[in-house]
């Protein structure tokens, strides 16, 4: 019997997916590095994405011990960390590009910056500059809920990270309580690109399923446009990381990185939209 103990709030994330529903679309969410390149250009990158086809953009808050990220987002996170990147100026970021657009923007971010910069304040000043969403990687979703009234009150919705080992009795406590989507990580591992989608991904998609109506966004090794089409067969949306910041991280210029986003972003939505 599927949770729904918790209904759906009004946000840019809920209204975003209610309305690929009624298109019967799913969605793109490339995922960038704040100040990766560079302070200059990651918003013409972000604006890139979201004018060829990028429905949600996800946005990390360099860190310099991200345990969930893989050698490409680590190295990038380091050099935007060089670059003066912090949480005020991620803020200042997203303030820019809300000049823009209103696709939902979801910050990415673990705890020790959060907890530096003070909860109830991050959360004020994250919403204010216009970010909808917050996921948290080394935040379970047990200790995170001492701060689920602070999110509440904050407007922004705490997106939870559901992995393949995750006991259907958690996942049941886990969807009653989500908020915006439930991010499935489709490896037990790291961030990094893959030849291959896990041969139980299908499974694991389907097992969610049963516990929630929320949205269902896949994320973790999706390499490829075929890929993003294979996610987006069994699941609401398709989160693309290492492999859009490692085109980044091997482009010459600013200009070659546009290129590169624009042909990765533009790949992934013709892709998707086949499904």
């Amino acid at each position: 019997m599927k949770e729904t103990a918790v209904a759906m709030r009004a946000s840019r994330i809920s209204d975003l997916f209610e309305r690929l529903r009624r298109e019967k679309r799913r969605a793109l969410s490339p995922y960038f590095i704040a100040g990766y390149p560079d302070m200059g250009s990651i918003g013409e990158l972000i604006l890139e994405a979201i004018h060829h086809g990028a429905d949600m953009v996800e946005i990390g808050l360099p860190f310099s011990d991200p345990l969930a990220d893989g050698p490409v987002i680590q190295k990038a996170s380091q050099k935007a960390l060089a670059e003066g990147m912090n949480a005020s100026r991620l803020f200042k970021l997203v303030r820019g590009l809300r000049k823009h657009f209103e696709a939902p923007i979801v910050v990415m971010s673990y705890v020790n910056p959060i907890l530096q910069y003070g909860l109830p304040a991050f959360l004020r000043d994250a919403h204010e500059a216009g970010v909808d969403g917050l996921v948290v990687p080394d935040l379970t979703w047990e200790a995170g809920r001492r701060y689920h009234s602070a999110f509440q009150d904050g407007r922004i919705d705490l997106v939870p990270l559901v992995a393949p080992t995750s006991p259907a009795a958690r996942v049941k406590r886990i969807a009653a309580e989500a908020q915006g989507f439930l991010y499935l990580v489709s490896v037990t591992g790291v961030t990094g690109e893959r030849k291959e989608l896990p041969a139980d991904l299908r499974e694991f998609v389907a097992r969610i399923r049963k516990a929630t109506e929320k949205p269902i966004c896949v994320g973790f090794g999706i390499s490829t446009p075929e890929q993003a089409r294979e996610v987006t067969r069994i699941a609401d949306g398709a989160i693309v990381g290492s492999a859009l910041v490692q085109r980044i991280a091997a482009s010459a210029d600013s200009n070659a990185a546009r290129v590169e986003v624009r042909n990765v972003v533009g790949a992934m939505r013709a892709a998707i939209d086949r499904t």
